[in-house]
This record gives C-alpha cells, structure tokens and sequence, in this order.
C-alpha cells in the first residue's frame, strides 16, 4: 500500500495524531519539544509550545484540548498569537523521579484516561499506572504495575477498553470489559502477545468494524486485529518506529501515522524518521470522543 509523506517534521517523538473534525484538521504533538503542530490542508503546519512535554490530546468541549502532560492533566488552547494558554486541571503524584504522561484519550463518554511511564526506557521499573480525570475531580487511579502504558482505545460501543504496554519487558495488548456508566475497566485478559509478532505495541485506533490498529514499534509496520485478536494486515510504512495512528481526513478513511527520529542513530535507512504519513487501508475510522465536563 502507498504510504504518502504529509510533513517531514523530524519530530523528537511524535505522537497523539488527532483529527479535528470542526477544524478540518491534523493535530499531533511531539513530546521533547514541548510541541502541538496542526496541519490543515493547503495552509501547511502551525506550532505551539508548552511549559512542559505533552504526551497526549484530546478534544475539550469547552475549546483547545485536555492534555497528559509530566506535571499533571492540563487544559491547553493554542492561541492565534502562537502563544499557548494552559490552565492546570490536576496534578499527578508520580510513583517515582523522571515520570511524565503517556498515551491517553477520551473514553465514549467523554472521560479522560492516560498513563504514565517512566522516561528513561532502560530503566525496567513498573512504575506507571493508569488514570482517569473527570470534571473538576482528582485524578482516579484506574491501574499500576506497568511499564509503558500505551495503545489505549475503546470499542464503537464503548463496552471494551484496550491498552498495550510498549516496554520490551511487556510487548502485551490486553482487552477489558468497561463499565461506561462509572468509568471502570474489569476482566482484564490478553487480547495480543506481540513478542511473537513484529514490533513493540504503541500506540493505536479502532474501526468502525471494531478492528484494533497498533503501530509495530521497531518493526516499521501498522497491524491490525480483528475484535478476536486475529492479525488480519500489516501495512508498512518507510520508518522503524512509527509510534500512533489515527484516523481521520472528510470522510474518517485517512489513517494518519506519527513517528519517532531517534537521536544518536544511523538514518541512513531511514530519512523521513520522525515524519507523519498517511495511508488510505479501505477502513473507516470512528469521530474521536471530545472531554465532556459539563456531562459527567
């Protein structure tokens, strides 16, 4: 399948693609820059920094987004000034130094779910959790004990949570039954064990078939899995590390790729590391939910 380049950003860490409907517009972030790009077509790419590194978006009813950020969950609105205004919604106590958030979105009912992970990858402590912000409240631990929480996504109706852990210790995706009225994960089982499948499981969408698309850290590759946890594709793309996909685009059949440009790395093999593509698999995506404050 042809993987089309859409910015040639270099990104540090790109993450958290999101498609902004209203906007008609591509939002991501990379995390070492402190970095919100957004790309509408034909008017190229926008930039706004943060105080702090942003590990993940979701829309926010109110405007701007909600974001995982290392301090806590904030509520960012880029300005069109190019400045960015941030206002504090909750802080985090880390279970240890050198902790920031990770991947995280919206549930379908407008509940913010992140995790948190150490940033030094080496260092083999299971010491992220899992949290949910909902208005105006504390953060709720929702789990610990793991690595690298990532590839968090919720079924069409809402009814299964998933979440991977990317650590090579891990490389596991594991299915929920979730409670929507109370915001609650339960019966977890493994959905995937991709130790034995190419690439770390970062970060992830669902379709409207209710098929679970995972980028194939290290492996260059986007797998997708039936409800059943049955590989069914894998699409290349022209990097080792894609880190998340998303879908969007007029008609949610756009499959938007964020990456990772490794410092103190031979690219030869590699250029557009750190690049953000799209490819056009024949699926649809699901509208990503939106922060609802004023609902829960």
């Amino acid at each position: 399948m042809q993987t089309e380049l859409l910015v040639d950003a270099k990104n540090a860490v790109g993450e958290s693609p999101l498609w902004h409907a209203t906007e008609q517009a591509l939002y991501w972030v990379d995390i070492p820059a402190k970095a919100l790009h957004q790309l509408k077509p034909g008017l190229g790419v926008k930039t706004w920094h943060a105080s702090e590194m942003i590990g993940c978006i979701a829309m926010h009813a109110s405007g701007g987004f909600i974001a995982g950020m290392e301090s806590g969950v904030f509520h960012l609105q880029p300005q069109a000034n190019g400045s960015m205004y941030e206002a504090k919604l909750a802080s985090i106590e880390h279970a240890a130094q050198g902790m920031r958030f990770n991947d995280g979105r919206c549930d379908r009912q407008g509940r913010f779910l992140a995790g948190t992970m150490l940033m030094n990858m080496p260092d083999s402590r299971q010491e992220g959790c899992v949290v949910c912000y909902e208005n105006k409240s504390d953060l709720r631990p929702m789990m610990r004990g793991l690595f690298t929480p990532n590839g968090m996504a919720f079924s069409p109706d809402g009814q299964t949570m998933y979440l991977s852990d990317s650590h090579p210790n891990s490389q596991l995706i594991w299915a929920f039954d979730y409670d929507t009225a109370s915001g609650t994960p339960f019966n977890q089982r493994v959905f995937v064990d991709m130790t034995h499948l190419p690439g770390r499981p970062d970060g992830a969408a669902l379709d409207t078939d209710g098929c679970y698309w995972i980028c194939g850290n290290d492996a260059g590759l986007v797998h997708r899995f039936t409800p059943d946890g049955k590989l069914d594709q894998s699409l290349a793309v022209p990097v080792k590390k894609p880190s998340m996909c998303s879908f969007g685009g007029a008609d949610m059949k756009t499959l938007y790729v964020t990456s990772i440009r490794p410092a103190n790395m031979d690219l030869s093999d590699q250029h557009l590391a750190g690049g953000v593509f799209a490819l056009r698999p024949g699926a649809q995506g699901i509208p990503e939910p939106v922060f609802q404050p004023a609902l829960l």
